[in-house]
């Protein structure tokens, strides 16, 4: 039986025109018009349930399942199932984009990237995560932020044993096997990039242009303040699953759950000693070269590394207890002193013997505990 289209589904507002059956919206009459075909059963697909409006459009359809490629391009001898597909793939060649943005400058090949393009001037985020409250303008977006839930890291190096959620993280993370052109002339430190060497630089001068609107603290990276804005959101969508604790990064996760299985991955070449943080060897190594980067501004004294750069400061400088303790008001020099000293109150064990049953409120009591009673340590 035809089905005819009702004029009365489809709903024209702010210049676009929204179908009233599925509410979705397109740019033109013509576009949504075609879309409503697949409501309807004039011309059913047998492989699937998709439905068209015409003969013509379900043919077209039908070479999705089969594969035909009745087209093929000249140039480069391209294979394609539809003519219009032909005529997209032949502007990468003439590179015409006759896709105009009315808003600003920018010009687009296809109608799909121009459609998807106009979300960056009307706000608009269609594409919600299902587990949190965030919202996104491409599908694409959404697919790489649900990897922060699930922990999925999709994209291997083929160099190193490490994955990454997204492509963008593992082309920057392949660089660290490439060549360093770019060297500090304070250390021996080499970088892939100039970018990478002048975010470098700020170890050694101490600059941190990028300040937090919401406290007193500041970063030398955009990007530490970013994770550090997560403190006063308060998002923490990984939980670990042995223990009350959550964290805004699935790899701070990752990290933590060493704590509980006692792996330690990361081994000196040096002298055989095991870390569960490459940023703990990291600092390690400093033991056997000597290497103090990080310089005190108020006298001449250096330190291996950063946070006892900073202690430095609060205990000599300027005696200043920051982090306060909300259950006794007890004030500490550090948030590490902090969190032992919560734990008093809470009576939270985090460190667990791997051997048996017994967990420790320190790192060192668990220590103290594997030499003790399973001779592990020395």
């Amino acid at each position: 039986m035809w089905l005819m289209l009702c004029t009365e589904d489809i709903t024209e507002h702010d210049d676009k025109y929204t179908c009233g059956i599925c509410e979705e919206s397109f740019l033109s009459h013509r576009g949504v018009t075609r879309h409503k075909n697949i409501h309807t059963a004039t011309y059913k697909c047998t492989e699937c349930d998709k439905c068209f409006g015409s003969s013509y459009d379900i043919e077209r359809h039908r070479r999705s399942h089969s594969g035909e490629k009745l087209f093929e391009y000249g140039v480069c001898s391209k294979p394609f199932a539809q003519a219009e597909t032909l005529d997209r793939h032949s502007r990468i060649h003439s590179r015409e984009k006759p896709y105009k943005c009315h808003m600003c400058d920018k010009a687009f090949s296809k109608s799909g990237d121009l459609n998807v393009h106009m979300r960056v001037h009307t706000g608009e985020k269609r594409h919600k995560c299902h587990m949190c409250d965030k919202a996104f303008s491409q599908s694409g977006h959404l697919n790489a932020h649900m990897r922060v839930h699930t922990g999925e890291k999709p994209h291997k190096c083929h160099m190193c044993d490490k994955a990454f959620s997204k492509s963008g993280d593992l082309n920057r993370h392949m660089r660290v096997h490439r060549d360093k052109p770019y060297k500090c002339h304070m250390c021996d430190k080499t970088f892939s990039q100039s970018g990478d060497l002048n975010g470098h630089m700020r170890v050694h001068t101490g600059e941190k242009p990028h300040k937090c609107h919401m406290c007193d603290k500041a970063f030398s990276e955009s990007g530490d303040l970013n994770r550090h804005m997560r403190v006063h959101t308060v998002e923490k969508p990984h939980k670990c699953r042995m223990c009350d604790k959550a964290f805004s990064k699935s790899g701070n996760l990752n990290t933590h759950m060493r704590v509980h299985t006692g792996e330690k991955p990361y081994k000196c070449h040096l002298c055989n000693k095991v870390f569960s943080r490459f940023a703990h060897l990291n600092s390690h190594m400093r033991v056997h070269t000597g290497d103090k980067p990080y310089k005190c501004s108020l006298c001449n004294k250096s330190f291996s590394r950063y946070d006892t750069l900073q202690r430095h400061k609060r205990l000599v400088h300027s005696n200043s207890r920051p982090y306060h303790c909300s259950y006794c008001g007890k004030t500490f020099y550090t948030n590490s002193d902090l969190k032992c000293h919560v734990r008093i109150h809470t009576g939270a064990k985090p460190y667990s013997c791997r051997h048996c049953s017994e967990c420790f409120a320190m790192s060192e009591q668990l220590k103290a505990h594997l030499l003790k009673s399973h001779s592990e340590g020395s």
